[in-house]
């Protein structure tokens, strides 16, 4: 274990440049005070780690020093290998860069691996499109993507519900969500996301930008997420539900069971979060006789109405 772990430590120095001895024990787990004596024992080995003082200090490994030891494990170079080329890929203009590391990878793997990567990928295949895609097209994500490289400030064309906007920003990042494409940029001074095919224009300047200090694009993008959810609207409702429906109605997206309990009937009574009354009548619709709306009101009304005009629109009398 120990090999191993001054393997990563040699190779996270040589990928990052600098980290300090508590970013390092948090990457592998470890104490800072284990750290300290795998240092000393790289540079014992003679590898020319050395530690830098100062705010911004740390350890590093003496300038123009690379190790070809990269100590790849036979599971490493399979996950790799398994990987999927999604349309994710096809976006980007990267696909055939994909194939091209993947050959010279799986050209570089022992004879043993190379087989067990044929075994893996007819026995397991990872697609991470969903089921239902959204049409989207994303014609200026090159031209985002090349602001995003050269940090280069941008003035995009943004349509919103209400109409058209033009903004200058600074484009910080993209994030793909599924099939969708998000650009992450800083409006004066504050950070906005926007969905990339809604943008009808984007014009890369020549004057450059600086990047926030600190700022991680993954970290913002899990507190964005988290701040979205709970900004959602919420809809409560009490519902009877078919005893042998409620595990298939649990994992409904838009709906959540808060609590529920057995009736004497045979039903569930279930107090239900939905994020809108919208799509509160769609899902109880949706499982026709297996749900009763107990309440509120409003959320009865409009399902009794759409019960109504459905029976009309196919000529059924009472």
């Amino acid at each position: 274990m120990k090999a191993d772990r001054l393997l990563s430590i040699l190779l996270l120095l040589q990928n990052h440049g600098r980290m300090s001895s508590r970013e390092l024990a948090d990457k592998l787990e470890v104490s800072e005070r284990t750290i300290f004596r795998d240092m000393e024992a790289l540079s014992m080995s003679g590898i020319p780690v050395y530690a830098e003082r100062g705010a911004k200090g740390g350890w590093v490994l003496s300038e123009g020093y690379r190790t070809q030891l990269t100590g790849m494990k036979t599971e490493e170079i399979l996950s790799l290998l398994l990987s999927n080329p999604s349309h994710l890929l096809d976006d980007l203009g990267l696909r055939t860069d994909f194939e091209a590391a993947y050959q010279k990878l799986l050209a570089a793997s022992p004879s043993t691996i190379r087989s067990n990567a044929e075994i893996v990928r007819q026995r397991i295949h990872i697609d991470g499109a969903g089921w239902h895609q959204l049409d989207e097209s994303y014609p200026l994500l090159s031209a985002v993507q090349e602001a995003v490289w050269g940090e280069r400030k941008l003035v995009v064309q943004y349509r919103r519900d209400d109409g058209t906007v033009e903004r200058l920003v600074h484009p910080l990042g993209v994030v793909a969500k599924r099939s969708v494409w998000y650009l992450v940029a800083q409006v004066d001074g504050d950070l906005r996301t926007y969905r990339i095919s809604r943008l009808q224009s984007a014009q890369m300047l020549e004057e450059t930008f600086e990047r926030p200090a600190g700022f991680d694009l993954e970290s913002y993008w899990e507190q964005s997420k988290s701040e979205f959810k709970t900004s959602l609207p919420l809809f409560p409702a009490l519902l009877k539900i078919r005893e042998p429906l409620r595990s298939r109605f649990a994992q409904e997206r838009y709906a959540r069971i808060l609590r529920s309990a057995p009736r004497s009937d045979g039903w569930l009574e279930a107090a239900v979060q939905f994020q809108t009354l919208d799509s509160a009548v769609e899902i109880v619709l949706f499982y026709g006789s297996n749900i009763e709306v107990l309440a509120p009101s409003e959320l009865l009304l409009k399902v009794t109405h759409e019960v109504k005009a459905m029976a009309a629109l196919y000529g059924i009398r009472e």
